[in-house]
C-alpha cells in the first residue's frame, strides 16, 4: 500500500514524501488565494470553494482566514453550511459536514493524529480518521474535535469543548472532555437564550 493510501485508510505512514508533498502545495496555493480575497469578492470566494473543496453545496459561506491542511481537498460540505473566522480543517483525510451546520470563530477539526510512541513520532509517522459532523449543527467558538469522532444531527457543541468522543444526534453536549449535558426538547422551542422566550410572531 503506497502512501497516498494510507492517507485514507488509517494506516501509520509518513506524510512527506515528494509526490504528496507538491500536490499539497498546489492546494495550499490555492487556499492562499482564498484568504487573500476581499469581503465584497462573495461570487470569486464561491467559485474557488467548488474548486478547492472535494465536495460542497450550495449557500455555503466561509469567513476567511479558512486554514485547511489539504485547502479543504478531503472536505465534503452540504448546503448552507456557515463558517466563522479562523475554521481550521485538518484535512489530511475525509471530513464530513451536513447540511444547514454552524461552525463558530476558531473552530479546529482534525482528522490526523501522531502515535503516542516518541520513536515514531521522531520519524514524522502519523494516521489520519476520518470526522463526521451531522445536519443542522451548531460548533461552538474554539470547539476541537479530534480524529474519528461522528457527531450526529441537531447537536450543540458548547464553545470551548473538546469532543474526544461520539456524540448522538439532538443534544447539547459540552467540556473537556465534550459530554452530552441534555437532549435538545419543547424547552428549547419556547426559550433561546437563558428566559427569553423566542417571539415566533415576529420572527
Amino acid at each position: 500500500m503506497t502512501n497516498r493510501e494510507k492517507m485514507h485508510s488509517g494506516d501509520i505512514y509518513y506524510p512527506s514524501g515528494d509526490d504528496i508533498m507538491i500536490e499539497q502545495l498546489q492546494c495550499l496555493d490555492k487556499l492562499y488565494d482564498f484568504n487573500m480575497t476581499r469581503p465584497t469578492e462573495l461570487k470569486k470566494r464561491a467559485e474557488m470553494l467548488k474548486e478547492m473543496f472535494a465536495e460542497i453545496g450550495e449557500d455555503c459561506y466561509i469567513e476567511p482566514p479558512l486554514h485547511a491542511n489539504w485547502g479543504g481537498k478531503h472536505v465534503h460540505f452540504g448546503k448552507a453550511v456557515y463558517a466563522n473566522f479562523g475554521l481550521t480543517l485538518v484535512d489530511d483525510t475525509h471530513i464530513y459536514v451536513g447540511d444547514y451546520t454552524l461552525f463558530g470563530p476558531n473552530v479546529v477539526v482534525a482528522t490526523a493524529g501522531h502515535p503516542i510512541d516518541p520513536e515514531l513520532r521522531e520519524k514524522a509517522y502519523q494516521y489520519n480518521m476520518p470526522v463526521h459532523i451531522g445536519k443542522n449543527c451548531w460548533i461552538g467558538a474554539g470547539a476541537v474535535i479530534v480524529p474519528g469522532v461522528t457527531i450526529g444531527d441537531n447537536v450543540v457543541i458548547g464553545a470551548g469543548s473538546v469532543v474526544t468522543k461520539n456524540i448522538p444526534s439532538n443534544v447539547v453536549a459540552v467540556g473537556n472532555p465534550c459530554r452530552v449535558l441534555r437532549e435538545i426538547g419543547e424547552h428549547d422551542k419556547e426559550y433561546y437564550f437563558k428566559n427569553r422566550k423566542i417571539d415566533y410572531d415576529n420572527l
